[in-house]
């Protein structure tokens, strides 16, 4: 591996065609080499594993094989843990499921805000975010259009820093 990163090195810092072309069949060789000794690790490696498998010890091991292939595959989007009412911590599948029941069925059919809370919220929140700013000076857009730096991609405005 590290005659191999030597060699992309080499390559890399070739001035000259024939340079480049010499480094450049040095390098593929040294990645058939590369290869091939990572081939033969990962056969000796499968060996074992086989062999471990084999023995009597090696039943217990398939198990946990299996378990692991289903943990990684499992899907990253489910729940696996949730706390219930009290603060204890949920684990399995079917105790998690109820707990979201429960959860959906007091927020749906349980205690229900009136409407008209709600509207007097909204119209706070509505309220607060339409307070003006103030207006957006000539200078402002200078002194930003300024640090910005060129070169860069388009917004979703389609407008360049090089105007």
């Amino acid at each position: 591996m590290r005659e191999k990163q030597e060699k992309y090195k080499a390559l890399v810092g070739s001035r000259t065609d024939e340079e480049r072309e010499v480094n450049r069949i040095q390098y593929r060789n040294a990645n058939k080499e590369a290869k091939k000794a990572v081939a033969v690790v990962k056969n000796k490696a499968y060996e074992k594993l086989y062999q471990r498998l084999n023995s009597k010890e090696g039943e217990n091991e398939v198990f946990k094989l299996v378990r692991a292939g289903k943990r990684r595959t499992r899907d990253l989007s489910s729940v696996r843990c949730i706390k219930d009412e009290d603060g204890k911590v949920l684990v399995e599948d079917y105790k998690v499921q109820e707990r979201w029941q429960s959860y959906f069925y007091k927020l749906f059919n349980g205690e229900r805000f009136e409407v008209s809370q709600c509207t007097e919220h909204l119209a706070q929140e509505e309220q607060q975010n339409s307070t003006p700013c103030g207006l957006i000076t000539r200078e402002e857009v200078k002194e930003t259009l300024r640090k910005m730096k060129a070169g860069k991609a388009v917004g979703p405005d389609g407008i360049s820093v090089k105007i």
